[in-house]
């Protein structure tokens, strides 16, 4: 396994995964209060949103890409927004429907690309645009239901974050789609 700054980020933005869950029950142990810990986990999830563009970003400018970092990376987003969907739920700020759509799509496309490999048509389900743009939509939606309260007084984060959040299911559930379709097409080649 190599190690270089792209994926000692990485692999931080996992260690910080129990981090950031463990800060929204800070409140429950009467370490911090509520809107403390919102706004700490809200912290924590932006840094790691930021670390997965920087760590993609160094690995292309320092030609530090690997095999690993590859294989990596998409896996520390997939846990760090599922435990994140996976705690909204619990908090009462999200519905378990989201969460089962945003975590059964990351597993059906996960499941997906490993066949595509197997029969050596992976192109078929490379990262598309649809893919990425679902990503960022999940990226905005999530810190707006972590903080849950007004942001400079006029914006009502929860609202902000619920409707987010569904259009960044309604985008799940469309590159879902988009995948199969194409494995599908190449499947029969």
């Amino acid at each position: 396994m190599p190690l270089n700054i792209p994926i000692v980020l990485t692999w931080l933005r996992i260690a910080a995964i129990p981090l950031f869950v463990a800060v929204l029950y800070f409140p429950d142990w009467g370490w911090l209060t509520v809107h403390q810990a919102n706004v700490a986990a809200t912290a924590i999830f932006i840094v790691a949103a930021i670390t997965d563009w920087l760590d993609g970003y160094l690995a292309r400018k320092l030609n530090q890409t690997s095999a690993f970092g590859a294989f990596l990376d998409p896996v520390a987003d997939k846990l760090m927004v599922a435990a994140a969907v996976i705690v909204l739920v619990e908090l009462g700020r999200t519905e378990a429907v989201v969460a089962l759509i945003i975590i059964g799509r990351e597993i059906t496309i996960s499941a997906l690309r490993e066949w595509m490999a197997q029969i050596g048509q992976s192109k078929s389900v490379a990262v598309s645009m649809l893919g990425k743009v679902k990503t960022v939509t999940q990226l905005v939606a999530i810190p707006f239901l972590l903080y849950d309260g007004m942001l400079f007084g006029v914006i009502d984060c929860r609202l902000v974050g619920q409707f987010s959040i569904w259009i960044a299911a309604g985008l799940t559930l469309w590159s879902m789609v988009y995948y199969l379709r194409a494995a599908a097409v190449d499947d029969k080649v």
